[in-house]
């Protein structure tokens, strides 16, 4: 098997998780990154890398084609959000050329992609959420605070703020665009990883408590075995449905939990729930080659903390 992570980027260990996972199946086949900035370190830790166009240009396809060939790639894992709905649309016409595309369906990504139709699929299936506002459904003057405003479509922590009075929201209602309006959730903050089958069956779940954030990713992080959240990790992930990786946010006060986003694709931290013994990368490896892989619910090594820290390369 040939692999190409797209968007390699900062993702140095998920890139070095796919090569162990390829050593432990015997040591064949290869890690191929791409990037649009030739300066991203996930390029180099690879033998073969290639800088492309964003995946937004006319362009993409004809030369994530041209690598595929090239390098006789047999599976394809996006790593950001912007891809996921370029690859959930061309997933067919991939397969038909014998490539395996690590990602869920199109509307899927749809759904995940734009925060207020995941707070509507949330209310569909009695999953606990916030209640969420668009922008001409507030009036600042009537809302209580604190609330929270992100974009509706975006990523990473983007123009994501807390706001504490009327004053805040109007500016921010027209600073953030096409933004979403919720109440400001207290509590510690979770990470639920779930990896599903080609069937949409969910085979291991992971949540991880938030102890730092920095750009939206977590810098240290916890293991936490609740069946709670595991349990709606697994209902929420095979709902929608997902295919391979994602990861849905809730945060956690006291008896209360409440869910606000699903990403389905690996989570910026993924190498604590890997470490923790659920192998996803192992799993993408094998879930287009096996009928199905075996249920591992559970089977991960709670309380485990994570601490990141910088790690720097020289090309």
């Amino acid at each position: 098997m040939n692999i190409l992570i797209t968007a390699a980027s900062r993702r140095l260990a998920l890139i070095r998780s796919f090569q162990k996972a390829l050593s432990r199946d015997g040591g064949q086949g290869k890690v191929v990154t791409t990037d649009a900035n030739s300066l991203s370190p996930g390029l180099y830790l690879t033998e073969k890398h290639y800088i492309v166009p964003l995946s937004n240009s006319p362009d993409y396809k004809e030369r994530i084609l041209e690598i595929c060939h090239e390098e006789n790639i047999t599976l394809i894992v996006p790593t950001i959000d912007e891809e996921l709905p370029f690859f959930g649309k061309q997933k067919g016409e991939f397969i038909k050329k014998g490539i395996n595309v690590l990602v869920s369906e199109d509307k899927t990504g749809q759904v995940c992609n734009d925060k207020y139709l995941t707070y509507q699929f949330f209310l569909e299936n009695d999953i606990p959420t916030p209640k969420t506002y668009l922008k001409d459904e507030v009036d600042p003057a009537a809302m209580s605070y604190p609330l929270f405003i992100k974009p509706r479509c975006g990523r990473g922590s983007v123009q994501a703020f807390p706001v504490n009075n009327e004053k805040e929201l109007r500016f921010f209602l027209d600073y953030v665009h096409d933004p979403i309006i919720q109440p400001f959730l207290e509590g510690r903050e979770f990470t639920i990883d779930t990896f599903c089958d080609q069937n949409g069956k969910c085979i291991s779940v992971v949540p991880r408590e938030r102890l730092w954030i920095r750009s939206g990713v977590s810098d240290k992080g916890r293991t936490v075995k609740d069946k709670r959240l595991m349990d709606y990790g697994i209902k929420i992930a095979e709902k929608l449905p997902t295919v391979g990786p994602a990861n849905i946010q809730c945060k956690l006060n006291g008896d209360e939990i409440m869910f606000f986003e699903v990403n389905p694709r690996f989570s910026g931290a993924i190498q604590l729930t890997i470490k923790s013994g659920a192998d996803f990368p192992l799993y993408s490896t094998r879930i287009f080659n096996e009928s199905s892989l075996k249920p591992m619910i559970g089977e991960f090594q709670d309380g485990l903390t994570m601490l990141s820290y910088e790690e720097s390369l020289y090309i």
